[in-house]
């Protein structure tokens, strides 16, 4: 399941908690779409603004409605303690795989972090990803970190932030920590303005944003590279740089809230409080994007 496109899709919110009955018709939107793998609680998912009940039930619910599509949830939390404890509320639930982003409040370190990879792999009957996501957790990892935690049992995939954007040096980057991991421990690119430079420099599988509520677009990129088409995955990416811009200007999250939002998915306001998606102004701006773009 680490390799291809892996869809993350929003968890929408209302006055009670999470929607589930519009968080159930974005799983089976994806699956549908057959996409590679779903990764229900990652950063788009807001996985760290909900309690441990309510992301055992938003597992439980990916995996029901998600078919022969595998799952993987995100365990983050902030203490070891509660890490292993969403592990098992996941590993409950079917998820195939899980995600783990180094998430403190104080200042980790590198060996901290390593720590909590090797705390948390032991405990583990399915794979473990790493997610590498310095905006949101202030935490770098290094390559040889990398190395060492991709060493540990279980561990089977690396989620990396991004790519350089000239397409040999993307190259020499991910060759660089190709080098320190095991053959069988993929490397994701997340970021979605670098998907397509990322997966033509060597990347397996795509962590996609775009992808847990517009899965086709992401599909057609993700297929172009994977059969080497660099050329075509490049264009479908500089077709999508209006809404990379967005992205980078409001964040990922609040993009794609407000794109559900206005297409019916999900009912406003769908993210979690103090949480807000875009303006009248820039949904107006969006909107045009998302018909001009046909998504």
């Amino acid at each position: 399941m680490f390799s291809g496109l892996s869809a993350f899709p929003l968890t929408p919110m209302n006055a009670k908690g999470p929607d589930e009955a519009a968080f159930v018709c974005l799983i089976e939107r994806l699956a549908e779409a057959k996409v590679d793998s779903i990764g229900a609680l990652g950063s788009t998912g807001s996985y760290a603004y909900l309690n441990r009940a309510e992301r055992a039930r938003v597992a439980r619910l990916a995996v029901q409605h998600a078919g022969q599509v595998p799952v993987m949830v995100g365990i983050g939390a902030t203490s070891t303690r509660e890490v292993l404890r969403l592990a098992e509320d996941a590993q409950l639930a079917g998820a195939s795989a899980l995600l783990l982003a180094p998430v403190s409040y104080q200042p980790l370190t590198s060996e901290e972090v390593y720590e909590l990879y090797s705390s948390v792999s032991h405990e583990l009957s399915v794979p473990l990803c790493v997610y590498d996501n310095p905006r949101t957790t202030h935490f770098e990892f290094s390559d040889e970190l990398h190395g060492r935690i991709a060493r540990l049992p279980g561990v089977a995939s690396i989620k990396i932030p991004g790519v350089p954007a000239e397409p040999e040096a993307a190259r020499e980057r991910v060759a660089r920590l190709r080098k320190l991991i095991p053959s069988h421990v993929s490397i994701g690119i997340s970021g979605d303005p670098w998907a397509a430079t990322g997966l033509n420099a060597g990347c397996e599988i795509w962590y996609s944003v775009l992808g847990g509520l517009f899965p086709q677009a992401a599909l057609a990129l993700t297929r172009a590279a994977q059969r080497g088409d660099a050329a075509l995955a490049e264009q479908l990416s500089r077709q999508l740089a209006p809404l990379w811009a967005m992205y980078n200007q409001h964040g990922s999250a609040r993009v794609t809230a407000a794109a559900a939002e206005l297409l019916g998915y999900v009912n406003a306001p769908c993210l979690p409080a103090p949480l807000q998606a875009l303006n009248n102004t820039e949904r107006t701006t969006l909107a045009s994007l998302l018909t001009k773009l046909a998504l």
